[in-house]
C-alpha cells in the first residue's frame, strides 16, 4: 500500500507530487505550500519510501507502475521530480485519461551515459554507488543528498532540508534503494517521448551533477508538446533550492 498525503482544498487539476530515489514526499512541502492558493495537491510516498509498505517482489517497473496508477485520480498533472519524473512519463503514456499534463523537475529519459547519450552520469559514478550501496546503504543515502545539492545555491540549506525530510518521514528500505538504482540504471525512455501527447513543462537546475540540463532540453524537444526552462544557480533539488522560480513556472505553464 502507498502513503498518500492529500491537502484539503479543492478547485482546479490536482498534482500528484512523486518524489525521486531515496527521499520521500516531505520534499515536496515548501513547493506545495508555495502552490496551495491555485492547486490542491497530493504526495506519494513511492513503494519502500518515507511510509509506503515495501513488499517482496514489488521492485520491477511494472509492478511500481500499477501501484501508482491505482493511486491517481482523474485528469491530474504529474509533478515527477528525477527518478518520480521518470516513472511520471510511464504513467503518462498509458494513462492518458488519467493524466492531463506533466511537470518534470531535474528528470532525465536516460539516466546512464552511452556512447550515443552523452547526457548521462558517466559509468565509474554508478558503479561507485552501486558497490556503496551494498556495503553501507545509508553513508550512499548521505552521499547522494550531498551530490544532489553540489552546486546549487544555498547548498547546506537545501541539504538540511533534505536530511529533515527523511529525519521526519522515515528513511527508504535498502530493498527499495537497490530496486530504484537497478531501475535508474536500465530504464531508457527516449523513443518512448514521442508518443506521450499530453502538454510538459521540463525543469533543469543550471549546475545539475545528477541530470544534466542539457538531458532536459533534449527530453523537450523530443516529447510532442514540451518547454523547457533552466534554473539559474539550481542543483538537483530546485523545487527546494529555487521554490519560488519552480512555483511561478509551474503556475505560467498551467495558466497556459
Amino acid at each position: 500500500m502507498l502513503f498518500c498525503e492529500r491537502d484539503a482544498a479543492s478547485g482546479a487539476a490536482p498534482l500528484v507530487c512523486m518524489h525521486g530515489w531515496g527521499m520521500n514526499l516531505r520534499a515536496f512541502d515548501p513547493l506545495r505550500e508555495a502552490l496551495r492558493d491555485e492547486h490542491h495537491s497530493w504526495a506519494l510516498d513511492l513503494p519502500g519510501h518515507g511510509r509506503s509498505e515495501w513488499r517482496e517482489h514489488c521492485g520491477d517497473l511494472e509492478s511500481q507502475l500499477q501501484d501508482l496508477q491505482a493511486m491517481l485520480p482523474a485528469q491530474c498533472v504529474l509533478v515527477g521530480w528525477s527518478l518520480g519524473g521518470q516513472l511520471a512519463l510511464e504513467l503518462a503514456r498509458r494513462a492518458h485519461a488519467q493524466v492531463r499534463a506533466l511537470v518534470l523537475i531535474a528528470s532525465t529519459p536516460r539516466f546512464t551515459q552511452t556512447t550515443d547519450w552523452p547526457q548521462g552520469m558517466d559509468a565509474k559514478t554508478l558503479r561507485a554507488f552501486d558497490t556503496s550501496l551494498t556495503q553501507d546503504w545509508r553513508q550512499t543515502l548521505r552521499d547522494f543528498v550531498q551530490l544532489q545539492v553540489r552546486g546549487g545555491r544555498n547548498a547546506e540549506h537545501t541539504q538540511q532540508q533534505l536530511e529533515a525530510a527523511l529525519e521526519a518521514h522515515g528513511l527508504p528500505r535498502a530493498a527499495a534503494l537497490r530496486a530504484g538504482l537497478e531501475l535508474l540504471t536500465s530504464l531508457d525512455q527516449r523513443t518512448q517521448l514521442a508518443h506521450i501527447p499530453q502538454p510538459a513543462l521540463v525543469l533543469s537546475g543550471q549546475n545539475d551533477r545528477v541530470t544534466s540540463p542539457a538531458a532536459g532540453r533534449w527530453m523537450a524537444g523530443a516529447l510532442r508538446n514540451a518547454r523547457h526552462v533552466e534554473i539559474a544557480r539550481a542543483g538537483h533539488a530546485p523545487l527546494l533550492s529555487h521554490v519560488d522560480e519552480v512555483a511561478a513556472a509551474i503556475r505560467e505553464f498551467l495558466r497556459g
